[in-house]
């Protein structure tokens, strides 16, 4: 199968013909893994598609990036949006991703796409894992890169079409269109985590970074297999608390196994107009299921145990509402 059609083939296993409703919207640095998403996007979906590329305005070099997608995307007449962001105070690379996708998701809003694509690989799926294998994450975050979910905040469609391909095939690829891509420093700068991890694996020949994506698919699969088990909780456990406050509560027949009842107290605080992270609600779990109350995200929960009517049985029965204002002092 041509490079194109094996493109399209993955595309199409996540963003089926049937559900787009707008040209695919490519996130382009102007590195040969982003450029590579380009040249196969255009083979496979020509007129499709449309280009942004972002300076984020940490290094000089970012404007002549920009430029450079801009002509390469000119020259194959792909619609090009250059785009550049501000950053919050805080760990740089995270706010620098923060700000990537939120104006990613504006530009797809205001152009009409129907979605947008990354240029994530086979070899970043790999270092995502085992950098949150070393951070101790859960299940969530070691399902590693989605291959297609939701810009975060937003109904915005991101899709990661790459991920069944090498970084060196996507090299390969640019190089044999005569495109001499751009080189971040960031990628070989052992002060950053990700970069550090990619020149250990480098240096070493009994880690597969192919079998570590494929062990990431595998947790995604688990993974999907819980969220849609929380979804169940949710709809059949959660019930409106008519006897709050305004009716603004939740009473949660709490009898599912832990990680399953994290997400649906993420759920309630959200509903709830709080936000709290799932080491948050696992913390308050450990409390609920000793009997204890807590307190998460702007949300007090009261442990209890009560008869269920609907399965006839004593269950720990939880109660969220929102926390009372405070007073101010005098």
């Amino acid at each position: 199968m041509q490079l194109s059609g094996r493109f399209a083939a993955d595309l199409a296993a996540i963003w089926p013909e049937s559900e787009r409703n707008g040209p695919l919207g490519l996130a382009v640095s102007g590195g040969p893994d982003s450029l590579a998403l380009l040249l196969l996007a255009h083979a496979a979906l020509p007129g499709q598609i449309a280009v942004a590329s972002i300076d984020h305005g940490l290094r000089p070099e970012a404007a002549g990036e920009v430029a450079l997608v801009e002509r390469i995307a000119a020259e194959r007449g792909i619609p090009f949006t250059p785009l550049k962001v501000s950053l919050a105070p805080g760990n740089v690379q995270a706010r620098a991703r923060e700000a990537r996708y939120a104006a990613l998701a504006q530009w797809a809003l205001a152009e009409g796409l129907g979605a947008v694509s990354t240029a994530h690989h086979i070899d970043d799926q790999a270092e995502t894992l085992l950098m949150r294998l070393n951070r101790g994450s859960g299940l969530a975050g070691l399902a590693g890169v989605r291959a297609a979910s939701r810009i975060d905040g937003t109904e915005v469609t991101l899709l990661r079409p790459l991920l069944g391909w090498r970084k060196a095939e996507l090299a390969e690829l640019v190089a044999a269109a005569g495109i001499t891509p751009a080189a971040d420093p960031a990628n070989t700068n052992p002060d950053f985590d990700r970069a550090r991890l990619r020149m250990a694996l480098a240096a070493t020949d009994w880690l597969d970074p192919m079998q570590l994506a494929a062990s990431a698919a595998h947790l995604a699969e688990g993974w999907q297999a819980l969220d849609w088990y929380a979804e169940l909780d949710w709809h059949e456990m959660v019930m409106r608390d008519e006897a709050a406050p305004g009716g603004l509560g939740y009473t949660y027949c709490a009898n599912v196994p832990r990680v399953i009842a994290i997400e649906t107290i993420l759920r309630i605080i959200t509903e709830l107009g709080g936000h709290a992270t799932r080491a948050e609600a696992g913390r308050a779990w450990d409390r609920l299921w000793q009997g204890k109350n807590a307190s998460i995200g702007g949300v007090l929960a009261q442990a209890g145990v009560e008869r269920v009517e609907k399965v006839g049985v004593m269950m720990r029965v939880w109660r969220f509402r929102p926390e009372p204002a405070r007073g101010k002092a005098n």
